[in-house]
């Protein structure tokens, strides 16, 4: 291998390891609160371009056991933008038990994301979910 091979060969392990140095830390996979049926999902949240998003990987039932269920793998949040200090906004999440896109913001503390949106000047609280992986 020549030198000028050599050092593009080095400048792209660089930039992959770069890359995958400074993931968001928000990506990975989120076990979401009950919902109004008492079922809950697996959410994989990855990165979007520049925003965050995630989509339902896994749904379960209020006993904890995998149903089947027509929203696994429609996204769940999208257009979410890091804001600094843990905080995520200007971004989107659909709740599947009351079929409503809110206006959204998320706030990441250790193993927990707190998701919170508004919707024509209704808002609710999406818990706080847990981290799986």
């Amino acid at each position: 291998m020549n030198r000028f091979a050599q050092r593009v060969a080095l400048a792209a392990a660089m930039i992959f390891t770069a890359s995958t140095a400074f993931a968001d830390p928000a990506v990975g996979i989120w076990k979401t609160k009950p919902d109004d049926n008492g079922n809950f999902g697996h959410v994989q949240v990855q990165a979007c371009g520049a925003a965050v998003c995630g989509t339902l990987v896994k749904a379960f039932d209020g006993a904890g056991k995998e149903i089947k269920s027509a929203n696994v793998g429609k996204r769940i949040i999208w257009d979410m933008q890091a804001k600094g200090g843990g905080a995520y906004g200007d971004g989107k999440v659909w709740s599947p038990d009351r079929n409503k896109t809110y206006n959204a913001k998320m706030v990441l503390q250790g193993n927990g994301l707190a998701i919170s949106g508004c919707v024509l000047g209704i808002c609710r609280d999406g818990g706080t979910w847990s981290r799986v992986k």
